[in-house]
């Protein structure tokens, strides 16, 4: 994936999420059914994801060099959601740096405006980036070891259109929001 794809994708992904974020009853933004982490936790934890990535963007190229070289060509999107995949199929989970704090209604458009910001500052700092450099750095990443900065582009789409669709799935299930609630407190 080229950079300007990369951007794109970037893009939209971000503002999917946000406008699914946007839309919810304040209910469907703080509580979550199955014991997982609200609507509102997932955007906090995503704000959490971005905001080092923009930091590591934004460092002088000689500071990256402390994290190596890569020795193998850059993984496609699709592997990188793979191994991603993978790694979550055999119970990766955030680490604490990036867990969600609980999240109330009111703190909806803090966040939000938080999100977009990240999402701008990121696509920012993108830009200043030349095509081929995007594979000559690495970055750490807490599950996935060292990984090329576009890879780290790749994994930042997904993971946010992972969260988009774990929110929607729970839409999707054949019970009603209140139906799931009930079922819960029984």
């Amino acid at each position: 994936m080229k950079k300007a794809i990369i951007h794109e994708q970037l893009i939209l992904q971000f503002d999917a999420f946000a406008d699914y974020i946007q839309n919810l009853s304040v209910h469907r933004f703080t509580v979550s059914p199955e014991g997982k982490w609200s609507a509102g936790q997932q955007l906090d934890h995503l704000i959490k994801s971005t905001k080092p990535v923009n930091s590591a963007l934004a460092l002088p190229r000689m500071l990256l060099r402390f994290w190596g070289a890569p020795k193998r060509p850059t993984m496609t999107y699709d592997e990188i959601v793979t191994e991603y995949q993978q790694v979550l199929s055999a119970g990766g989970h955030a680490t604490k740096m990036y867990m969600p704090a609980i999240v109330e209604g009111y703190q909806r458009e803090a966040l939000l405006k938080q999100f977009i910001q990240q999402k701008d500052r990121l696509l920012q700092l993108l830009r200043q980036w030349h095509e081929d450099d995007l594979d000559k750095y690495l970055l750490p990443h807490p599950l996935m070891g060292k990984i090329t900065i576009r890879e780290v582009m790749y994994f930042t789409i997904y993971h946010t259109q992972h969260h988009l669709q774990s929110l929607k799935q729970r839409d999707q299930l054949n019970q009603s929001w209140s139906d799931q609630l009930e079922r819960i407190f029984q």
